[in-house]
């Protein structure tokens, strides 16, 4: 089945890949609920009056309303571009990729770092970029050509 991995890192190696969870912070809920749904397309889930849901291309993400975001994340340089050292985001099928980078293109994101691909002709060649939330959180959209190329080494 395209997109869906079986892994191997666990008791199970026939097991089909789950979706994940991650919470993080915002400082303004109904900013996340615009920006997820209305940028990002995300499915909006459950919502309280501190925390929102939000199906995240198949995974489950929880913004929590909190009183001081942390300071902006420290960076690491790959590919001679500064890269968030805590981000997180989503792996998309090639085309996929292309036509969200366009989507956010269109909707004026600021980009963090603009859509390349980065390590071209490498093992590791990927297209990226990221973008921050309206709560400065760094999100990353990647693909790669080939899927198998993901965990190469």
């Amino acid at each position: 089945m395209p997109g869906v991995f079986r892994h191997n890192r666990t008791m199970n190696p026939n097991a089909l890949l789950r979706p994940f969870h991650l919470a993080f912070p915002v400082h303004d809920l109904e900013a996340a609920h615009t920006f997820y749904t209305g940028v990002l397309g995300c499915t909006p889930g459950r919502r309280a009056e501190r925390w929102a849901d939000f199906d995240f291309f198949g995974h489950q993400i929880s913004a929590h309303l909190v009183d001081a975001i942390p300071e902006p994340a420290p960076t690491n340089t790959i590919d001679r571009q500064p890269v968030p050292a805590r981000h997180f985001g989503v792996i998309l099928a090639w085309d996929d990729w292309q036509d969200l980078a366009a989507r956010l293109s269109r909707a004026a994101v600021e980009w963090l770092i603009e859509p390349t691909v980065r390590f071209a002709g490498e093992l590791g060649e990927q297209a990226t970029c990221f973008i921050l939330d309206p709560s400065g959180n760094a999100l990353e959209f990647k693909a790669f050509r080939d899927d198998e190329r993901i965990f190469a080494h």
